[in-house]
């Protein structure tokens, strides 16, 4: 466990403490996903930390004799950490896409938490999450279509939006499950287009509709492992390098790279496998200054030439 693991529970642990006195050491091992002697090992840790001095007097006083434990001199730490708006905002998004499901369309309890955590987190987070919006106009019901297809093992006809290429295509899928991946809803299936097993987004569908037709998907369909999420780099993918700033870092975390070397300041260069060049050059348009193309030299040329040509229609509407 490293320490960047284990400060923001510590300080999440000792206002819970603090405000159930006499909570025993089971339950609270329980609560945080620890074992009892993690537990224990962040308590020892917790009763050497305190204020400037480091005298009796300054120091966090814990024990935890006979399974009780109880906590004194922890007031200047004893608010929980509020959730950054960014933080907030990721949960907010995630709990609206959970009420999506059928089983809680209906949930009272589950509008009560996006209740309080809008009250809690102030205007700024939950301003952003009503702000998320899919760009295209997808089927309101492909959630509910899919989980009535799946229920009644019926095939599922869609006109399914492909970014790689710019368009929508018309599909009939064998619906095997639904999924959830990175905060994302997927619906998984027999594609007979692809004549093989694909992993759809709900929110690129935008059309869906269930057929008159038995769900049927042949023997060799196997669950796809997203267990490491959804984009699985092939070797044979083409190989692209990227220079970022510390503004686009996020790229090393959300894409699968195969090196990422630290170039000082902040600053990294990641070697990723694309199988499709527009999906480099979007991102590279995303990245603005934050990041930029490097090799291979004519799809870092194809990045310069279509933001030259961006600008330049800025420019003209202006």
């Amino acid at each position: 466990m490293s320490s960047a693991d284990r400060l923001p529970r510590l300080l999440a642990l000792v206002p819970y403490l603090m405000s159930h006195p006499g909570a025993q050491v089971p339950e609270v091992a329980k609560l945080f996903g620890l074992t009892e002697k993690q537990l224990i090992d962040d308590l020892q840790l917790v009763w050497m930390c305190g204020l400037p001095g480091h005298t009796p007097g300054d120091l966090i006083d814990v024990s935890w004799d006979g399974g009780e434990i109880l906590i004194d001199n922890a007031e200047t730490i004893a608010r929980p950490l509020r959730l950054g708006v960014d933080e907030a905002s990721a949960l907010l998004v995630a709990l609206r896409m959970l009420a999506e499901l059928p089983e809680f369309e209906d949930s009272e309890a589950l509008a009560r938490v996006v209740a309080k955590l809008e009250s809690a987190a102030g205007e700024g987070a939950a301003a952003v999450s009503s702000q998320v919006a899919f760009e295209l106009d997808a089927a309101p019901d492909a959630m509910t279509t899919a989980t009535d297809a799946l229920r009644r093992r019926r095939r599922l006809s869609l006109r399914y939006y492909v970014p790689g290429r710019d368009e929508i295509t018309p599909r009939e899928v064998d619906p095997t499950r639904l999924v959830m991946v990175d905060g994302r809803s997927y619906l998984e299936g027999w594609c007979y287009r692809a004549d093989g097993m694909r992993l759809f987004r709900l929110d690129r569908m935008i059309g869906v509709e269930v057929l008159d037709v038995p769900a049927e998907p042949p023997a060799e369909a196997e669950p796809i492992d997203v267990t490491d999420g959804v984009f699985r780099p092939s070797p044979t993918d083409e190989l692209v390098e990227l220079e970022l700033t510390p503004a686009g870092r996020w790229v090393a975390e959300y894409y699968p790279c195969e090196e990422v070397t630290e170039l000082g300041e902040g600053r990294l260069r990641v070697t990723l496998r694309a199988r499709d060049q527009g999906l480099v050059v979007r991102l590279a348009l995303r990245l603005g200054d934050g990041g930029r193309v490097i090799a291979p030299e004519p799809l870092a040329r194809r990045v310069r030439e279509e933001a030259s040509a961006a600008l330049k229609l800025y420019e003209s509407a202006r």
